[in-house]
């Protein structure tokens, strides 16, 4: 039986065992996969949708709302796009044995954080000197 086969639906990374080891690796690289599944699955939907409503709307106050929503949509899409990006670079660090551990410290993600966002190359810590430094820029 393969680790991912031992893997349980109600299994939940935790403190209490060795980070990153080969169950947790294995629990975030489904979930990332799943997370891509699911943006791919919601692309296809809206490239339907778009073309199902691509039909000529007279009234100008119509058109113009659909105009707005389909440019919210492309918007979504364009991020969702970015973070499909970042979910394949996450998958690549579970490959090479980096997943987890913070680029700029080395040291390891908490569980909690790589559980709420599995793509975070940061720790929290390093995370918020990040935004504290472009806050600082930003507002120079």
């Amino acid at each position: 039986m393969t680790v991912q086969g031992a893997i349980k639906a109600e299994y939940l990374p935790h403190d209490d065992e060795p980070f990153m080891c080969e169950r947790q690796k294995e629990w975030f690289r489904k979930r990332l996969l799943d997370l891509k599944n699911e943006i791919y699955a919601e692309s296809r939907e809206t490239v339907e949708s778009m073309q199902e409503s691509a039909t000529n709307i007279p009234d100008l106050v119509d058109r113009a709302s659909a105009e707005a929503d389909r440019a919210l949509e492309l918007r979504t899409r364009d991020r969702q796009r970015k973070l499909v990006s970042k979910i394949d670079s996450a998958l690549r660090r579970i490959e090479n044995g980096e997943y987890g551990y913070c680029e700029e410290t080395g040291e390891p993600i908490s569980l909690k954080r790589l559980i709420a966002r599995p793509t975070a190359t940061l720790s929290l810590e390093a995370q918020e000197r990040h935004e504290r430094r472009e806050k600082v820029h930003r507002d120079e």
